[in-house]
C-alpha cells in the first residue's frame, strides 16, 4: 500500500494561492500571486529536489496539473529528478470537467474521489505525491488519505486567498518528523498523520 504525500506552500497566514507566478490562480481577484519566488534559494531548490527523488506515482487536482501538463513536457533536464519523474512516472488527474489528459502517462480519475484515491493507494507500492492542488488535498484531507505533509512555510503574508486549512477542517493530529530551515527563511516541516488530537488543561 502507498504512502501519499502531500507538499504545499504556504504563506504565514497559510495562503497557498498563485506561489509560482502572477497569472497562476487570478480567483477573486487574487493579485500576489508569485510570493514565493523572492525565496526560492540553493536549500530551497535543494529541498524540492529531494523530495522529488521519492515518488513512484503522482496524484493531481485539475488546475495544478494544467500548469504542470503546460510546462513540464518541454523542459525535462536529463539528471534532474523533478522534469524526469514528473514526466516518465503515472499522473493522477482529480477531476470534474475533465475526460482525458494529453500529458503523457496522464489519466482522470472520474467518479467518487474518494473512493477511487483510496483504491489507487490500495494498489499502488512506495509514495503518491501531491503537489499544490489544495481543493483536492482539503477533501482528502476529511477522510484522513494524506499521511505526510511537507509544509513550506514562506516568511511573508498575503492577507487574502485560498488557505489549506480553512473553516470546516476536520480536527486532525500531527506528528512532526523533519524541520529545516533555508537560508532565505523559509521553514520546511514534514508531519505525518497520528489521527484525532488529544485535549487537556494547563489549570
Amino acid at each position: 500500500m502507498a504512502t501519499l504525500s502531500l507538499t504545499q506552500f504556504l504563506s504565514l497566514d497559510g495562503v497557498v494561492q498563485a506561489p509560482g507566478g502572477p497569472d497562476e490562480d487570478t480567483r477573486s481577484g487574487f493579485e500576489q500571486g508569485g510570493w514565493s519566488v523572492p525565496f526560492g534559494d540553493e536549500d530551497f531548490i535543494g529541498y524540492v529536489t529531494e523530495i522529488f527523488e521519492r515518488p513512484t506515482a503522482f496524484l493531481l487536482g485539475r488546475r495544478t496539473y494544467e500548469i504542470f501538463a503546460g510546462y513540464w513536457p518541454d523542459h525535462e533536464t536529463p539528471g534532474d529528478p523533478i522534469s524526469t519523474k514528473l514526466n516518465a512516472l503515472p499522473k493522477y488527474v482529480a477531476s470534474t470537467t475533465l475526460t482525458e489528459a494529453d500529458w503523457s502517462g496522464a489519466s482522470v480519475i472520474q467518479g467518487d474521489v474518494i473512493k477511487e484515491v483510496a483504491a489507487l493507494k490500495e494498489r499502488t507500492d512506495g509514495e503518491i505525491q501531491m503537489h499544490g492542488s489544495a481543493g483536492l488535498a482539503k477533501s482528502l484531507m476529511r477522510h484522513d488519505l494524506i499521511d505526510r505533509m511537507h509544509l513550506l512555510y514562506f516568511p511573508v503574508v498575503l492577507g487574502e486567498g485560498i488557505r489549506l486549512f480553512a473553516d470546516g477542517a476536520r480536527p486532525t493530529a500531527f506528528r512532526l518528523t523533519d524541520s529545516r530551515t533555508t537560508g532565505s527563511g523559509v521553514a520546511m516541516l514534514t508531519y505525518e498523520l497520528t489521527g484525532r488530537p488529544a485535549y487537556g488543561t494547563y489549570e
